[in-house]
């Protein structure tokens, strides 16, 4: 096995006294784990930091071992683990990719959408800017894993008009007069979700509501369920930045 690709860090966990074991998404190859000789040292330490651009080169005798791993860095975005918020994306965005994703099985919109997420993170002034970015990713992985929510038209009626909420038995979007009566048992749909655009904090804060439910539910679940707890902590840092 030889494979040289630009990849995305999504995780690194430490191997021996002095190496670690990287996990990155490249474009046509998914996620691609590596062991980094000297992965621990102050040299390599800023790196092999979640959500930096490398240039990486496998190289395995067997598909199924373990591959040494040299990477040369491409795009860093070291400096953003200092700030607390940006910090906490990553931390979530890296992890959902890193557990949810199956190596080795290429997903290039989901490659492209994360180096998105990120760009996003980097340039936006504030969390409003990249914050409905992210829930739109996580729209985008539901669905490139199989679980992808309907939300072009009711699915009581069929009708297409008025879709103002989410089922959270089916994913399938339901309209205003389908709801009536039922509001309280469905998940508020804000537009952004399905059409993209701008959005508000209200509306930010309902479709990540959303997105959360069917990666609890669908993703991350039983022994997969623990970056669960990096979305909880930064949909708690967002609302405490809006107020």
């Amino acid at each position: 096995m030889h494979l040289r690709a630009e990849a995305i860090v999504l995780a690194v966990r430490a191997h021996g006294e002095h190496g670690a074991v990287v996990r990155a998404l490249t474009r046509g190859d998914g996620v691609q784990p590596g062991y980094v000789r000297g992965g621990r040292s102050r040299q390599m330490r800023p790196v092999l930091q979640p959500a930096n651009g490398i240039a990486g080169e496998w190289r395995a005798r067997t598909g199924e071992q373990l591959a040494a791993l040299t990477i040369e860095p491409v795009h860093s975005r070291a400096a953003l683990h200092g700030e607390p918020l940006a910090a906490a994306a990553l931390a979530w965005v890296t992890a959902l990719t890193a557990t949810a994703l199956p190596e080795a099985q290429p997903y290039p919109r989901v490659y492209d959408a994360l180096g998105a997420v990120l760009d996003a993170i980097e340039a936006a002034p504030s969390a409003r800017g990249w914050a409905s970015v992210l829930a739109r990713y996580e729209l985008l992985l539901l669905a490139e894993l199989g679980f992808g929510l309907d939300l072009t038209a009711c699915v009581v009626t069929g009708g297409v008009a008025d879709l103002d909420y989410v089922s959270p038995r089916s994913g399938g979007a339901v309209c205003r007069g389908a709801a009536h009566g039922y509001e309280a048992r469905l998940l508020p749909l804000p537009a952004f979700l399905a059409a993209g655009g701008a959005a508000d904090w209200p509306d930010i804060f309902a479709g990540l509501a959303i997105t959360g439910h069917f990666i609890a539910r669908d993703l991350l679940v039983d022994r997969r369920a623990d970056p669960l707890v990096a979305r909880e902590r930064l949909v708690a840092m967002l609302k405490r930045a809006v107020a």
